[in-house]
């Protein structure tokens, strides 16, 4: 019984992760091939079905359908298949020697159109020789016959126990090369040799992918900034009709949201496998061989500017991006004191229409006073011609003109109580 409480439901798999996916050994002498392919979610289940059928032609267990990891012996050939976040990767491993090096290569042993029928799309394939170091010349013009003439970088490794070439092109067959040569490297350190060299090619492509939509979009942005300067400095002059200016730059707020939204994953990805390549070549521990460049010197004068100029791409996408935010901010600001300013015009004009309009009611209150005393004097005349008709003797025309007095006094009365109660109810209110 374990004397400690209750495991976490992760603990063992976040215990095993260090100890995941360790390399293989390599014995030298011996060759390898790896193919990085860009597998698109919905060719994964046909991925682990191309998996199963070479393992169901060996009689070799296959990867169960989570599995993100295979290492199988397929005969003479052993085959590492692992899958990654947007790539899968596949190494191939075969025992001894070629007569030439890259001559007769590890997938060139896979059962035909095998490789070929991969699910997805190849973005780095490579092929390793691992042979013995004696008798090798390590100068340039020496080993530019195995890389097709090419000129090739390398250097010793390990501390002298190995020496790494390559020339970093494509050749007749679509793979690269890396010509691995063994001084004293123990099967262990072969085979991370090995893993390092094919993830250098793999991950310098998969950070590159980045530097053609960097491309693309440098000549839109340097539109934009032109476009963002007229606009800006039509906002400082005080030119153009404010909303249309604020239009445009919503516009243009738009289109680098939309860059950036489009090529962030791109951008992030691209830093990462930079910092990778840049990882791997550190862990080969180089030292110079003479008349040659080292990887990290090549890396350095071709792939670090490629690199740099993705990183600034990002850069300006984001700083266009805080500049019309803080144009349109001010535009903004302009636009509502613009607003405000006019708000408070339309208040002043509301103010003196209702001062007109009590001047108005307060002219129409005095007609209604001269409108009633007239309607009631003509009852009072009524009145009193029906009282002279039933025998009194008096004049109903006097009547009438003793009572208007009164009737106007207390119509005006009235009205003005009537218009104060009305006042003070909407106080209330």
């Amino acid at each position: 019984m374990p004397n400690h409480p209750p495991n976490h439901a992760q603990r063992h798999d976040l215990a095993e992760e260090v100890h995941a996916r360790p390399p293989e050994t390599v014995p030298a002498p011996a060759r390898a091939s790896y193919l990085a392919v860009l597998v698109d979610a919905d060719d994964r289940a046909r991925e682990r079905d191309h998996l199963q059928a070479l393992c169901e032609r060996f009689a070799v267990p296959p990867p169960r359908a989570d599995a993100t990891h295979l290492r199988a012996s397929f005969g003479a050939l052993r085959l590492k298949w692992e899958r990654h976040g947007e790539f899968s990767g596949y190494l191939i491993i075969a025992a001894g020697a070629a007569s030439r090096p890259f001559a007769e290569p590890a997938a060139a042993l896979m059962p035909p159109d095998w490789l070929a029928a991969v699910p997805g799309q190849t973005i780095a394939a490579v092929h390793v020789d691992l042979v013995a170091g004696a008798g090798w010349a390590r100068d340039n013009a020496s080993l530019a016959a195995f890389f097709g003439g090419q000129s090739v970088v390398g250097a010793a490794i390990a501390e002298g126990a190995g020496a790494v070439f390559s020339d970093f092109r494509l050749h007749d067959d679509g793979f690269s090369r890396w010509l691995v040569l063994d001084e004293g490297l123990t099967p262990g350190q072969a085979g991370r040799t090995v893993q390092r060299l094919v993830e250098i090619e793999a991950y310098r492509l998969l950070a590159l992918l980045a530097l053609p939509i960097a491309r693309r979009q440098t000549s839109r942005m340097l539109q934009i900034e032109r476009e963002l300067a007229t606009l800006t400095d039509a906002l400082a002059q005080g030119q153009g009709n404010d909303e249309e200016l604020l239009h445009e730059l919503t516009r243009l707020a738009a289109e680098v949201e939309s860059s950036l939204a489009a090529s962030q994953f791109r951008f992030g990805a691209c830093r990462a496998y930079a910092e990778l390549v840049m990882r791997r070549i550190a862990e080969l521990r180089e030292s110079r061989l003479p008349g040659l460049q080292t990887i990290e010197e090549f890396m350095a004068r071709r792939f670090t500017p490629a690199m740099a100029t993705c990183h600034t791409a990002e850069a300006r996408l984001h700083g266009l991006s805080e500049r019309i935010a803080r144009a349109s901010a001010l535009l903004s600001t302009r636009v509502d004191i613009t607003r405000e300013r006019q708000n408070q015009a339309l208040l002043a004009s509301m103010d003196r229409r209702a001062k007109v309009q009590l001047r108005l009611q307060q002219t129409v209150e005095g007609l209604s006073v001269a409108a009633i005393v007239y309607y009631l004097a003509g009852l009072v005349g009524y009145l009193a011609k029906g009282i002279k008709a039933g025998g009194l003797r008096f004049e109903p025309d006097l009547i009438v003109a003793v009572a208007v007095p009164a009737l106007a006094v207390a119509a005006f009365f009235t009205v003005r109580r009537a218009r104060r109660h009305a006042a003070e109810k909407e106080k209330v209110n």
